[in-house]
């Protein structure tokens, strides 16, 4: 028997000092139709998300509230853990820098990069942006102000170890430009490129502190703790038990996917890829950093009040609604914008009518005529095998789109499919064909070849709407393929003869999709 063939995806790890946001929940899902896409295609998988817990930032919100860091730690990881619970997130492992584990694997980097003389230990001064925890040059500030966030930079002078980065600027270039499918979209790989093509060239990194106590402190060196890019960026290695390279590490590494937001992409696309070079340690096949969202046309902030919470989204929609939302409404790797009045457009024209309206009215009839599912007594027309072809392509361009992250073209592939088939019932006009005692094998045929085709649909948007695609099986008496876990291969399920138990009966069907309140 041959070995499934993997697949591992990552979302970043989220940063505790943050509540959960619509952009936390955006790539969150993203990763689990990755997630769920490839299990249904008989792959294993293994996806991973978490919490960056340890810095300068938690330290000071926990001090001011005066309770440990790892209190609040642990409220906010209570709440993702309550949010990917009811977004239903299928990830194998959530992980925690603040796991004994994790610490140890950190320590282990850090030992491997120091024994390929990659790490040194220096003095840094420059300006120091303390809510981004980055620091800048001189000629990168403005007015005194962090260029990423515009708030103010603090002269910071401290000794650190560093990471010579600046020895990995052309092996980048050239990973980068002998494989065009590392980084996406290609808008983001030119930023990369030209980033690393500055006159400037890339600056050594500084990967330790000693300004503060909440983190994981330097092999032999207790004074300093290791900085974010290593302590953060270690959780793809650590979940999989390194340093132990058998086992988990050696069935899923490298990655085959990391998804980011773009404002981390130089951290990914950069500073770890250059680190697991130092390691000898192979890189990720791709990593996909998407953009951010906007709320009716305008950013987001605390201070504008149009901060996008996931609770109050959850209040009036179901989390299938807002899953399909986010990924149909723009291309992946641009900038999104959020707005009820296109949210409550795309639920009632594509999810309530177009594909809704079609599984009710075919199931109904399918009960009402032959008390279930239609046994076929005649040859298939060659409409309904038309049809049925139409939901075949359309497995194959999903997959390549999903392959690609272009989600709203693999729903749009989806939806061309609902759309031929609610074509197909007006043109065939089944209730007619049910007044007419000669047309009896006629109507089993039309309604057994659109259910099939709502059957496939189904299976096709599990990854995305785990529970309303689900129901909608369910209602056929159709078994659930599982795309939480394990491999189910359910793809091969559209491929072939029809699949439904011809002459099954069925109950009245319940609709899917109500109307919002």
């Amino acid at each position: 028997m041959s070995q499934l063939q993997t697949f591992f995806v990552t979302t970043p790890i989220y940063y505790v000092n943050d509540r959960p946001h619509i952009g936390h929940v955006y790539t969150t899902v993203a990763a689990d139709v990755m997630a769920r896409f490839n299990r249904l295609d008989g792959k294993e998988v293994f996806f991973l998300t978490g919490s960056d817990e340890h810095g300068q930032k938690v330290e000071r919100s926990a001090e001011a509230r005066g309770i440990a860091p790892i209190a609040l730690a642990d409220e906010v990881v209570a709440e993702y853990a309550s949010l990917w619970e009811r977004f239903e997130i299928s990830f194998d492992r959530f992980i925690r820098t603040t796991e004994p584990g994790h610490k140890e694997a950190v320590k282990a980097i850090f030992q491997r990069l120091t024994a390929s003389g990659t790490l040194y230990k220096g003095s840094y001064e420059d300006w120091y942006c303390t809510p981004c925890e980055s620091f800048w040059t001189e000629t990168q500030i403005r007015n005194g102000l962090c260029p990423d966030c515009a708030r103010p930079v603090e002269r910071l002078a401290e000794e650190s170890y560093f990471f010579a980065l600046s020895r990995y600027t052309q092996p980048l270039i050239d990973h980068i430009e002998s494989h065009p499918e590392f980084i996406g979209p290609e808008s983001r790989r030119n930023e990369v490129l030209a980033f690393l093509k500055n006159e400037e060239g890339l600056r050594d990194l500084s990967v330790s502190r000693t300004g503060f106590t909440w983190g994981i402190p330097v092999p032999g060196d207790d004074k300093h703790l290791i900085y974010v890019w290593i302590d953060a960026l270690t959780n793809y290695l650590s979940a999989l038990g390194y340093p132990d390279q058998e086992g988990s590490m050696g069935r899923f590494w490298p990655p085959s996917l990391h998804l980011i937001g773009k404002d981390i992409l130089r951290f990914h696309a950069i500073y770890w890829p250059a680190m697991l070079m130092a390691a000898d340690l192979p890189l990720p096949k791709r990593l996909y950093a998407h953009g951010w969202w906007t709320v009716e046309g305008e950013k987001m902030s605390k201070s504008k009040g149009n901060v996008v919470r996931p609770d109050d989204l959850l209040a009036k929609y179901p989390p299938d609604v807002i899953r399909y939302f986010m990924l149909r409404d723009v291309p992946f790797g641009g900038d999104g914008d959020y707005s009820q009045a296109s949210l409550d457009m795309r639920y009632t024209t594509e999810l309530a009518n177009d594909l809704g309206n079609l599984a009710q009215r075919v199931l109904s009839m399918a009960v009402k005529q032959f008390g279930g599912i239609p046994s076929r007594s005649q040859a298939m027309e060659n409409d309904e095998a038309a049809l049925l072809a139409t939901l075949l392509r359309s497995r194959d361009e999903v997959r390549a789109q999903i392959e690609v992250q272009a989600f709203h073209k693999a729903l749009g592939a989806i939806w061309q499919v609902v759309g031929e088939a609610n074509r197909f019932i007006d043109a065939t006009a089944p209730w007619a064909l049910a007044k007419q005692a000669d047309q009896r094998g006629r109507l089993a045929g039309v309604l057994l070849s659109a259910m099939e085709t709502i059957r496939g649909v189904a299976i096709l948007l599990l990854p995305f709407m785990p529970t309303m695609a689900g129901k909608i099986l369910q209602q056929m008496g159709e078994e659930i393929p599982d795309t939480r876990r394990g491999s189910c291969a359910g793809l091969d399920l559209l491929v072939g003869e029809p699949r439904l138990s011809q002459g099954k009966t069925l109950d009245k069907p319940v609709g899917v999709f109500p109307r919002l309140g």
